[in-house]
């Protein structure tokens, strides 16, 4: 998608206050839920859907775990915004993908998202200059690093744990920003021990210099307000509205 075009120093792939905030994904939720399985727009302060004629306005939206905070009386601790909410008990049925192969090569990722107490998880595909494909996934729910190898059409998935700062008194907002530098894990494909199944080759995975990103994609439950990738990581500036402001 992005491979051949020039590529500025950061590149935003998803924003919940934009204009179509879901243009360059596809979406899947589990309808056989339909109560708990939704992916919807909704103020994060105040909960409201702007979804009111969709199904997805049969779910029950759940509320993001209560914190105590010390900081203003915990007032202004969601954000007074539009955000993306994705929510369901099947994590692997209800998520968004970025559409073809987006061919971004800046090295790191960084995604802006609120902890709403349930699993969640991230996949990241990831392609060498020799074009071998692998997948990263992570998730709070994994306990140690995995290798899956190859399988028919599906890359090698490295799987990792992820997990939420624990929560603050002094904290400003209730959201996280994650950043990522995918080269870095590249290596990690090739590593033996961490192949769950005894004798099993690890095949063809991505092992040589990072070349670009192929994919993206979101599972819930999570509130979401922006993906980006950068040259630099988080010493980058970024521009005034990544920064994230509370509702205070």
């Amino acid at each position: 998608m992005l491979a051949s075009t020039v590529q500025p120093p950061i590149i935003s792939l998803f924003s919940s206050t934009g204009s179509n905030p879901l243009g360059l994904f596809l979406s899947a939720k589990d309808d056989s839920l339909p109560e708990d399985s939704c992916i919807m727009l909704v103020n994060d302060a105040s909960g409201e859907s702007f979804e009111s004629g969709s199904n997805d306005s049969r779910a029950k939206l759940i509320s993001p775990p209560s914190v105590e905070s010390a900081v203003d009386e915990g007032r202004g601790y969601s954000l007074s915004q539009t955000v993306l909410h994705l929510q369901s008990p099947t994590m692997r049925t209800t998520f968004i993908q970025s559409h073809g192969d987006l061919g971004i090569k800046h090295p790191w990722i960084h995604l802006q998202v609120r902890n709403m107490g349930r699993e969640w998880g991230f996949e990241v595909g990831v392609v060498d200059q020799s074009k071998r494909r692998g997948t990263v996934r992570l998730s709070t729910f994994q306990s140690v690093p995995r290798l899956h190898p190859a399988t028919g059409d599906k890359p090698a998935l490295l799987h990792l744990p992820l997990a939420f700062p624990r929560p603050s008194a002094q904290a400003l907002t209730a959201w996280s920003t994650i950043a990522i530098r995918l080269p870095s894990l590249l290596p990690y494909f090739s590593d033996q021990s961490l192949v769950n199944e005894e004798n099993n080759s690890i095949g063809i995975v991505p092992s040589g210099t990072y070349a670009y990103v192929s994919h993206v994609k979101i599972y819930a439950t999570c509130r979401l307000r922006r993906i980006w990738f950068s040259e630099a990581g988080p010493s980058q500036a970024l521009p005034e509205e990544f920064q994230l402001y509370s509702s205070s």
